[in-house]
């Protein structure tokens, strides 16, 4: 309230300034003339009331505009919602704010629209690569070899990049869906260290998996997204010794004995392109796998941190217990 008086006062300074010079013009000329003060007196009585009543009906009228336009400010859904324009300068604002708002909704179109082709083209791109990769797969099987398990490991890789792009087209999608539901964790686990099998055996990695007997409430699909990432991460950079998942309280952890994370990039890792020190030693970092984690926890109602020490190893931590939906 005091922020509007003091705007309305100084919107209509020049005409309080123009009625209070008219108001000493005509003193000064009545007091020269030696006019009686009586007769002077009670006409200007008369002017100041009906200049206030004026002034009270004005004041009034732009505190309902301004009220209006606050309300239409909160429910805001169109040009049309504004109130009606009480002077040219409104009528002018309103024109600007209805070309912007025309602009605003057809760049947004235009912006869904590129988001749609490209989402299709991701989409039929996965499904086309996937051929040639089964093809490749199956050659791979076929053959017991050092050099077969390295390539097997390689294609499981580009498996796994193929997944990372459309899970992050997905997930800019409005349309993406959440199938939450009561789910074995332990079988999410399973399915995510069979996916791993080979490259443990090939890195000669000690997998310690304990008993995980524990029911969450999940998107078993994108939980176990989560988890292969957090995997796939721990076995990049981790050149030898063991891997261990296990539950402490409410939260899954994974622990490496790898090369650990400095403490300057620890903070940053859930970062979009973040990579750090680790990742710029390694050209196939992308700095994308634990960001899409983060967003997919946060979306899931779950929670996601690490602790770390260089040369000595990560902890990641997946909290499944009871957190906010992050779903909009």
């Amino acid at each position: 309230m005091t922020m509007f008086i003091s705007l309305y006062l100084k919107r209509h300074l020049l005409g309080i300034l123009a009625a209070i010079i008219c108001i000493i013009f005509f003193a000064v000329s009545f007091w020269l003339y030696h006019l009686p003060l009586e007769a002077v007196l009670y006409p200007t009585i008369i002017c100041a009331v009906i200049g206030l009543i004026f002034a009270a009906v004005d004041f009034s009228r732009a505190y309902i505009h301004h009220k209006q336009l606050k309300n239409s400010l909160r429910r805001l859904d169109g040009v049309d919602s504004l109130p009606e324009c009480l002077s040219p300068d409104d009528c002018d604002y309103r024109e600007i704010i209805s070309k912007l708002y025309d602009e605003m909704r057809r760049s947004e179109t235009d912006a869904a629209a590129k988001y749609t082709d490209l989402s299709n083209y991701f989409t039929i791109w996965a499904h086309q690569i996937k051929t040639p990769i089964s093809a490749m797969s199956l050659i791979l099987q076929s053959e017991d070899s050092t050099l077969s398990r390295q390539l097997s490991g390689r294609l499981s890789e580009i498996e796994r990049y193929v997944g990372m792009v459309m899970a992050y087209v997905r997930l800019g999608s409005e349309s993406t869906d959440y199938v939450l539901r009561a789910c074995q964790l332990g079988d999410i686990v399973s399915q995510a260290i069979r996916r791993f099998a080979g490259e443990f055996i090939y890195r000669q990695l000690k997998l310690n998996l304990a008993p995980i007997d524990r029911m969450v409430l999940t998107d078993e699909k994108w939980l176990l997204f989560v988890i292969e990432q957090v995997l796939s991460n721990s076995l990049k950079y981790t050149p030898s010794g063991s891997i261990s998942i296990y539950i402490t309280g409410d939260e899954l952890c994974v622990e490496d004995t790898g090369i650990g994370i400095s403490p300057e990039d620890l903070p940053r890792i859930f970062e979009k392109g973040s990579t750090g020190c680790n990742g710029r030693t390694d050209k196939r970092a992308s700095g994308i796998g634990l960001y899409l984690c983060r967003l997919i926890c946060t979306r899931l109602g779950h929670t996601i941190r690490a602790e770390s020490q260089p040369d000595k190893g990560t902890r990641i931590y997946i909290g499944l217990g009871r957190v906010r939906l992050g779903i909009e």
